[in-house]
């Protein structure tokens, strides 16, 4: 049995997505990042960093969404939510990786300035560039990374729940979507599955 930690607009849904579309067990805990639930003792002593997600299994704990998925998929293989080949592994780790590296600190500047300058006046400049940023992170995903159906082509795999959180995320980062035409349809295929309109009901 597993426990997520995780918060409402975090990158703990595409775990939770993966949790469900791989069968395992788990449970679930919510955090409330405006009452700073991520802050307190308790979950510090999970999770020292003060983020989700974080899941707690009889293994120990991990954090990171790329380190989860992987995990994941990798635990769950029957599923098939990884490539079995190791150049086909790495190219999900590829994806996943420019999401958490890259799309995911753009996306945060929006709200996130005081982790980069005690500045305040220089957060506003942040936001200004959000739009930008995340429309250029857009367009890669769009002409390089959306090989298919799917992230990596014709095999769903646990980049898709990644890709969707990003999704989920552009149109309220200025980003006009109607752009991103493949985008859109990755999109609408995701919310067709069973997995992922189970797990949404937690994050709304």
């Amino acid at each position: 049995m597993f426990t997520l930690y995780y918060a409402k607009g975090t990158a703990a849904l595409p775990v939770h997505i993966a949790l469900e579309e791989s069968g395992a067990e788990y449970e679930l805990r919510l955090l409330d990042f405006t009452a700073k639930d991520h802050l307190q003792p308790d979950y510090l002593n999970v999770n020292p960093k003060g983020r989700v997600p974080a899941l707690v299994m009889d293994d120990g704990i991990l954090t990171e969404a790329p380190a989860l998925l992987a995990y994941i998929g990798q635990t769950y293989s029957a599923a098939n939510l990884i490539p079995s080949t190791p150049f086909g592994f790495a190219q999900a780790q590829e994806f996943n990786l420019y999401i958490a590296a890259t799309v995911h600190v753009a996306h945060a500047h929006k709200m996130r300035g005081a982790r980069w300058s005690d500045d305040t006046a220089s957060h506003d400049a942040m936001r200004m560039k959000v739009a930008e940023n995340m429309t250029g992170c857009a367009e890669f995903i769009e002409n390089r990374y959306l090989k298919g159906p799917w992230v990596l082509g014709e095999q769903y795999s646990v980049c898709d729940p990644y890709l969707f959180l990003v999704t989920r995320w552009l149109k309220g980062d200025g980003v006009d979507e109607s752009a991103f035409p493949n985008i859109l349809a990755h999109r609408a295929r995701m919310e067709a599955r069973p997995a992922v309109q189970a797990v949404l009901k937690f994050h709304e």
